[in-house]
């Protein structure tokens, strides 16, 4: 992505994995961004401003104090021009300063001080990512609407293991990039998107589910909210963090997100089916957990909604976009999905080939239109695959000549 004449300002804590953020800086530059770093006092003892000054060929900001080079207040120049601020590692000291309001430094007070969308990294020692103020303190961030990023699992600088390790460089910048490529061309448009798996009880231990993970549907709502429109996501169990800014409904079965999808429709421009609804559910759920008895055990299965196909017979002139994970005959069968379900548009993987599969955090994808158009695209991240989705859903607003769109 070319981020010629964007704006990045990174905030640099004192955390040891400061030495990744100058990576970080490092590819920005390369992208073409304008760089200017802020660090804290604690981040000098880990890296040097003058690292960070060699690679974004700027002035280093350490004191709020120092003569300045120029006239200007140097918090409000810089919170005045970024279009993306960047704080990593986020440390627990500086996300609870920021959500107390506290600006006692140039780091806060630019923060304060600026209106571009905040992305927090944090990285810290597990526990106390885990401690229940940290958290408390993101979670009254991400309401105000800071953006966060989640801390990878894996050992720590300490020696223990556990969440807390700051997200690699490349991964860091391709959120960067997906902030600051978002033109807010969807702004004002209501979609609703659906994700994960449904779980069907056998009784009160055991359930019938699938491999879906949510993770592409996650990526769908997150790309949509990004790109300014109102996002609704109805998810089925899912280890996935909703993406800031999206309203969540939690459902377990297929009949309630049936349910939750048909109250939500009539306000809906867009809906997009990225859930993995089962297809069957047991015709008796038994009270009690059922004994092993015998060397089988049958299971009578009923049929559940067709969710996808209900909403086809009464869209009206909403966009309906489907999903279809296969394992053979990958463009046969989604295009006889895309017709029998009066769908727009349907996106087909094939769950078999390596990256495209259950629960990976890249996609292989094939769009099909109802005018006979086939996209193929190559490997790409589930979060780059969600935007070119609503790229195509965008042109088909524009073909039909849809001024809400």
């Amino acid at each position: 992505m070319d981020l010629k004449g964007k704006s990045v300002v990174v905030g640099v804590c004192g955390g040891i994995a400061a030495y990744k953020v100058v990576e970080v800086v490092s590819r920005l530059k390369k992208m073409g961004a304008e760089v200017d770093v802020i660090m804290t006092a604690n981040a000098r003892k880990f890296v040097t401003p003058l690292t960070f000054r060699s690679l974004s060929h700027r002035p280093v900001v350490t004191d709020m104090f120092s003569d300045p080079e120029y006239w200007e207040i140097k918090h409000v120049s810089l919170a005045q021009k970024a279009d993306l601020f960047i704080i990593a590692p986020a440390t627990a000291n500086i996300i609870g300063k920021l959500a107390s309001g506290i600006a006692d430094d140039m780091l806060t007070t630019t923060v304060v001080a600026t209106k571009a969308p905040v992305l927090v990294v944090p990285a810290m020692n597990h526990d106390m990512y885990a401690n229940a103020i940290v958290q408390r303190n993101i979670r009254t961030l991400r309401e105000l609407g800071y953006i966060f990023m989640e801390p990878d699992t894996g050992r720590m600088a300490e020696g223990s293991s556990g969440k807390g390790r700051l997200p690699e460089p490349s991964a860091i910048v391709e959120k960067a990039c997906s902030i600051l490529k978002s033109e807010q061309d969807l702004a004002g448009i209501r979609i609703m998107v659906t994700a994960g798996p449904t779980r069907e009880s056998i009784d009160p231990v055991r359930y019938i589910t699938n491999h879906s993970s949510g993770k592409m549907g996650y990526a769908v709502a997150q790309a949509a909210r990004e790109r300014g429109a109102d996002v609704l996501l109805i998810s089925g169990p899912a280890e996935v963090e909703c993406p800031d800014g999206v309203r969540l409904i939690s459902v377990t079965t297929a009949q309630e997100m049936e349910e939750a999808v048909l109250a939500n429709f009539e306000n809906s421009d867009v809906v997009v089916m990225a859930a993995a609804v089962a297809d069957y559910r047991p015709a008796e759920v038994s009270e009690t957990k059922i004994k092993k008895n015998g060397d089988e055990m049958v299971l009578r299965l009923v049929k559940n909604p067709d969710i996808l196909k209900k909403l086809g017979t009464m869209k009206g002139n909403r966009i309906l976009v489907g999903f279809s994970a296969e394992t053979d005959d990958l463009e046969g069968n989604a295009a006889d999905k895309l017709e029998s379900k009066n769908l727009d548009m349907i996106v087909a993987n094939d769950v078999t080939m390596e990256g495209a599969g259950f629960g990976t955090d890249t996609n292989i994808i094939k769009i099909l239109k109802c005018d006979g158009t086939v996209i193929d695209l190559p490997l790409m991240s589930k979060l780059e695959a969600a935007h070119r989705i609503l790229d195509e859903v965008r042109g088909l607003a524009y073909a039909a000549g849809d001024a809400g769109l």
